[in-house]
């Protein structure tokens, strides 16, 4: 069944492509369609530039580029983006949106991990990582590595974009109905409020040394995006441990990796994105990468149990996290079909089934 609303499905993002939609410099790479999702391209250059902006409703990127550029770095074979800098890349991908087709962008799981800050822009843009319906023109990454510098070429791949028509999302009465027949997070009781489903903090650990997470260390080497199991976990990051207080002090300028206390479910006729950081819930910002795609902890697919990673950075003060502090909500959107693949089945995806995780480019030992 095909609903006149909600998230385009892998098949027909492939549409997009045949119908000239969605265009870009070369044929896309056979795994950069995901179930609800595109992955977005680097394209060859990299502009630093003096300080993020906005482009307006006035201008065009290209218009504020000429006069904030500093410098270009050609990322054809490979260049190093440095932290605390701000980078412009323009990508690959194009777009010339149906008049009824919006879309929305966000930083790819293993992009979150390391700390790397990305928003797409588009020309006359108010808003960051927003594609307004009918949109034409370009696509723009802002990228600004937060606490390891990094490698990036042509072609990788730091942003994913969603495509929708019209107002998909669920209610909390549909989310309560669709929980009680589906289980969407591992709770009796789930927590719906404000249009999601709130996701709380393991902080007791796991394992016979109750690991909680990770801190990332400062004045590391640099690590290559492109590269999967590449770097040793301690060069980068210090592991942290229960002591019994079920409770960690985030340190402002850090970043850890945490993970929720429940297990999260992402039925196939469905989308979920992690709500961007809601002052309600403490003095911290949760989660860069936003998207789960359907069939993320799907048992069908092999992902019975999957948590959330959390990629958690503390704003300006000290602040205390508890075991089971609400600390994220999820909101749900209805697909439009249901996908021809779904998340972990043979997509290459690297984070089905996980409890607490690093990105893809590190190796234990």
């Amino acid at each position: 069944m095909i609903r006149t609303t909600g998230i385009l499905s892998d098949s027909a993002i492939g549409t997009l492509f045949g119908q000239g939609r969605l265009m870009s410099e070369m044929m896309l790479d056979h795994d950069q369609i995901q179930p609800a999702s595109l992955d977005l391209r680097l394209g060859a250059k990299a502009l630093r530039v003096r300080a993020s902006f906005m482009p307006g409703r006035a201008h065009t990127v290209a218009d504020k580029l000429e006069r904030l550029t500093l410098h270009e770095i050609d990322l054809e074979n490979g260049a190093v983006l440095e932290t605390g800098c701000v980078y412009i890349v323009p990508l690959m991908e194009s777009l010339d949106l149906p008049a009824e087709m919006s879309a929305s962008a966000n930083p790819k799981s293993s992009t979150g991990r390391l700390d790397i800050f990305t928003r797409v822009m588009v020309d006359h843009a108010q808003e960051f990582d927003k594609i307004p319906a009918g949109y034409k023109g370009p696509l723009y990454l802002e990228i600004s590595p937060r606490t390891f510098p990094i490698i990036v070429r042509r072609g990788s791949r730091l942003s994913q974009i969603r495509f929708r028509v019209g107002q998909a999302l669920l209610g909390e009465r549909e989310l309560l109905d669709l929980h009680a027949a589906e289980t969407l997070v591992a709770s009796e009781a789930p927590n719906v409020s404000g249009g999601g489903i709130a996701l709380s903090i393991d902080l007791k650990g796991s394992g016979a040394d109750g690991l909680i997470g990770y801190r990332g260390k400062h004045h590391t080497s640099v690590i290559d995006v492109d590269k999967k199991a590449a770097h040793d976990i301690l060069d980068f990051w210090e592991p942290l441990y229960s002591r019994g207080g079920n409770e960690l002090i985030l340190d402002p300028d850090e970043f850890y990796i945490l993970v929720s206390n429940e297990a999260v479910h992402v039925p196939p006729l469905y989308a979920a994105e992690m709500t961007p950081y809601d002052p309600l819930v403490g003095e911290f910002r949760v989660h860069y990468a936003g998207f789960f795609d359907p069939g993320f902890g799907h048992a069908a697919a092999g992902g019975s149990g999957s948590r959330a990673v959390l990629e958690v950075r503390s704003h300006e003060v000290p602040f205390i996290l508890e075991h089971g502090q609400v600390i994220g909500r999820l909101v749900y959107e209805h697909m439009q079909s249901r996908p021809q693949g779904l998340y972990g089945s043979g997509l290459g995806s690297n984070y089905q089934a996980q409890g607490l995780k690093l990105s893809k480019h590190f190796r234990l030992g």
